[in-house]
């Protein structure tokens, strides 16, 4: 799903340059919310993945896998709270739940991948 948040970042600049106070307000907000509390930044990033697969929203599917795997979530984390999703969303669930399992285990690997670099240097 890499490709599709390429494609989504190209197209998100064009429109960021003509409304960048909406877009700051919009990334305001998003600092606010997933900063941690009384829940932590990676039990937040599972509910939004699961909001994600929801919306059926693939874009929004790549960027909260991406961020689960940076907060730590694990594949059996990431597993239930999609289970969720396939429970209270029936058929859609089977579909976009998997799509966001991948998503999630793409940007695991990739990251695994990231931090060793990092180490290894």
């Amino acid at each position: 799903m890499s490709e599709a948040r390429d494609e989504l970042r190209r197209q998100a600049r064009e429109l960021r340059a003509r409304i960048p106070e909406v877009w700051a307000a919009y990334a305001g907000m998003h600092k606010a919310v997933f900063a941690d509390g009384v829940l932590d930044t990676k039990t937040k990033e599972l509910i939004a993945l699961a909001v994600s697969v929801a919306r059926q929203c693939d874009g929004c599917i790549d960027a909260h896998a991406l961020s689960a795997a940076r907060r730590g979530a694990s594949e059996q984390e990431v597993a239930e709270a999609l289970g969720v999703t396939v429970a209270l969303m029936g058929g859609p669930g089977t579909v976009f739940g998997p799509r966001a399992f991948d998503a999630y285990l793409d940007a695991a690997a990739k990251e695994k991948e990231r931090t060793s670099h990092k180490t290894s240097q």
